[in-house]
């Protein structure tokens, strides 16, 4: 990993900094909470210059999603450029589609989903709201007219 691409990154440390620093980068680039669960975090960093951040946990992860009904493995490490919508280049993230482990490269939203691709060029979409937390679902439906 080159050291020039951290280059004068903000850096915080500690699971309560690390939720915090990921909640709110989730929200400043549109993406749901649920998009990257946070497993136990020891270090996340931000150059907001280039736009690349950094996860840090203490071991690499899986997650099962039942809304989706997939799996995702996380490393100790995962990076990204992240803008308004998008993450990509990603490193450190991988969705178990059948029998096989896919690197998800890039993640974006599309009005109410979000896709998924993998490097090798296959991608898949998701409902938005699967991915929310419950205060996220509530603002959500109710930005979009719909009743709950």
């Amino acid at each position: 990993m080159a050291t020039d691409e951290r280059a004068g990154a903000e850096i915080v440390r500690g699971k309560e900094a690390c939720d915090l620093f990921s909640a709110e980068l989730m929200k400043e680039i549109g993406f749901p909470s649920g998009v990257l669960p946070t497993g136990e975090l020891e270090e996340c960093g931000r150059v907001r210059a280039t736009g690349f951040v950094w996860w840090k946990c203490k071991a690499a992860y899986e997650h099962f999603s039942v809304p989706t009904n997939s799996k995702t493995s996380y490393a100790a490490e995962t990076t990204a450029y992240v803008e308004k919508g998008k993450m990509k280049k990603m490193t450190g993230v991988k969705t178990k589609q059948v029998f096989v482990w896919v690197p998800v490269s890039e993640m974006s939203i599309d009005g109410n989903k979000i896709t998924f691709k993998a490097s090798v060029g296959v991608g898949k979409s998701f409902p938005l709201i699967s991915f929310m937390n419950e205060e996220e679902k509530k603002t959500y439906l109710r930005k979009n007219g719909a009743a709950n």
